[in-house]
């Protein structure tokens, strides 16, 4: 940081550059840990070895791991069972070749997940969120490989997504399947309908005095009195309640249901 300003200020002195200030604002990363949770460092014997990691498992994996870690900002301890995850996810984003379908559409089964995702991922990656765009494309893959097949409009909107965060494989798969002309890093940003990105059902956690008894999916637009009634007519639920007096309800909408009940 110090040596950024540094030299942006030394040009600006010569009026090379028109600003002060090299940017105007500044994020910086957190710090990637051990597996034992303190400082890497050669005297804890803790250190790992990025070299090692690309021969073993791919830059991609590594590059993808990188950004999945955690937040940005906030330190994270490396942990090897979940970058050996991160590439299973490649490997399952490169074996999508063998499910792929000849059609140009992103198919109406899948229009929702896709149109979502797209919104997520674009939305993350301005945030510097990058850990939850990555999640949110293995959520996808789990829609797609659980559907069955893939449209050839559907793995290329997914290798654009995938780019920003593994651009070896997504360019890789781009040429061998033919999904467009050029490469991936020249596409436009794939575009998303609100409308389709509206939650048909959401799930939320019903508690008896604090408690967890069960969990309901219900239009994210449903009235208080409607969740309550749903929730009072789950078995579990109604188990909990039998022969008590309810002294209070509380549904935040979206989130949770609580009865508080009393003898």
């Amino acid at each position: 940081m110090l040596d950024s300003r540094f030299w942006h200020n030394f040009l600006y002195d010569l009026g090379i550059v028109p600003t002060k200030e090299p940017y105007a604002k500044r994020t910086s990363h957190g710090m990637i840990l051990g597996e034992n949770g303190e400082k890497m460092s050669k005297s804890r014997g803790n250190v790992v070895n990025p070299d090692e990691i690309v021969d073993e498992y791919g830059a991609d994996t590594m590059r993808l791991y990188e950004m999945f870690i955690g937040d940005f900002e906030k330190a994270a301890p490396w942990k090897t069972s979940s970058i050996r995850g991160c590439r299973r996810f490649i490997e399952r984003f490169w074996n999508l070749q063998n499910i792929l379908v000849d059609e140009d559409i992103i198919r109406p089964e899948l229009e929702s997940a896709f149109h979502k995702t797209i919104k997520k991922v674009g939305e993350d990656i301005e945030n510097i969120k990058f850990n939850t765009a990555i999640a949110a494309l293995m959520s996808l893959i789990n829609e797609i490989t659980s559907f069955g097949s893939v449209s050839k409009k559907e793995l290329a909107v997914f290798a654009i997504l995938l780019n920003p965060f593994s651009p070896h494989v997504s360019e890789e798969v781009w040429e061998v399947c033919n999904l467009g002309e050029g490469i991936v890093a020249e596409q436009n940003w794939p575009e998303y309908d609100e409308s389709k990105c509206v939650e048909e059902t959401i799930e939320i956690a019903v508690q008896v005095n604090g408690k967890i008894k069960t969990k309901l999916n219900i239009n994210p637009d449903a009235e208080q009195d409607e969740v309550l009634t749903l929730a009072k007519a789950d078995e579990n639920v109604a188990k909990a309640i039998d022969g008590m007096n309810i002294v209070k309800e509380i549904y935040v909408k979206g989130r949770i249901v609580n009865i508080v009940v009393k003898p």
